[in-house]
């Protein structure tokens, strides 16, 4: 957490740092036997496994610096145990690492970039702005599949480049396209739904065949809104121009999978709010909620389970 939130948390709690957590965070077990160890009753993960073995424990509140979805949920309201965590993401910080993807498939800029450090830039007889030409997205329609916060947040940044902005989604009125239809116009498809039962898998083989040969697929929401084997089948066949993607099923994605040979993806581990701004108010927010709760009150900006 940045200093700045540590400080207030100080203000309202005791605190214990855990040492030396692991890169993929930590197991149930491991996490239970810091909060033996500490004696802790309010706990702040980040990835950590919250499980049957700390559920198990004397604790009032879990705080989640990112999704919970490595709490047990229900475990945790049979427990009496809050879950604490940010309702809302950071649209602003979303949405420009999804430009930032649109660009980068659009113009095969890590491919050149590879290029480059390799010296290979000359290799064989196609000049490197030939074998790397791209396509130009000023006049180009953009498709937006799911108008909240970072769907609102895409169609002004997109509207600015000079693109035609629709827009799906069911719940909204001023939703332009019903999805076959926005499929069939869009040059760039960009996903940002919420991951619910409804929505799982919402793209699949025939939802990708329906899109405009060529066109760039963007998905920085959840890796379970889409067929995974669909995609990369699409992309093979090139009914997919291009794609670039911020999240995977259980956020890990094998080295060996074809989605990693395909030089017409562009892949990021979960980067979406991966900023200094959007940490230190996410930390902020967790800590004024945990204070609150501390307090008796109800959390005012964050979401309790």
């Amino acid at each position: 957490m940045p200093e700045s939130a540590l400080a207030r948390l100080g203000e309202v709690a005791d605190l214990t740092e855990a040492p030396a957590r692991p890169s993929l965070g930590f197991t149930d077990e491991q996490l239970a036997d810091l909060v033996i160890e500490t004696g802790a009753t309010v706990l702040i993960t980040d990835g950590d496994q919250v499980r049957t073995s700390v559920l198990g424990l004397q604790l009032d509140v879990v705080a989640s610096m990112g999704p919970p979805t490595s709490v047990d949920l229900p475990l945790a309201a049979e427990r009496g145990v809050t879950v604490l965590h940010a309702a809302d993401r950071d649209p602003e910080s979303v949405a420009e690492l999804t430009l930032a993807l649109m660009f980068a498939v659009s113009r095969n800029i890590v491919t050149a970039d590879r290029e480059v450090r390799r010296g290979r830039v000359y290799h064989g007889r196609v000049p490197p702005a030939q074998r790397h030409r791209g396509r130009r997205l000023t006049g180009r329609t953009f498709g937006i599949v799911g108008l909240g916060r970072v769907g609102r947040a895409m169609r002004w940044r997109c509207e600015g480049l000079g693109m035609r902005v629709i827009v799906c989604d069911p719940f909204v009125p001023e939703a332009t396209h019903t999805l076959p239809a926005l499929l069939a116009e869009a040059d760039v498809v960009s996903l940002h739904v919420p991951l619910t039962e409804s929505t799982r898998g919402l793209f699949g083989y025939t939802e990708f065949g329906a899109m405009r040969p060529g066109s760039i697929y963007l998905n920085t929401s959840r890796g379970a809104l889409h067929d995974l084997k669909a995609l990369v089948d699409a992309l093979r066949w090139g009914q997919v121009g291009g794609a670039g993607l911020d999240h995977f099923e259980g956020e890990w994605l094998d080295r060996a999978h074809p989605l990693t040979r395909l030089p017409n993806v562009v892949l990021t581990p979960r980067l979406g709010e991966a900023t200094g701004e959007s940490r230190e108010e996410l930390a902020e927010t967790l800590v004024e909620d945990i204070a609150r709760l501390l307090r008796g009150e109800a959390p005012a900006h964050g979401y309790a389970l």
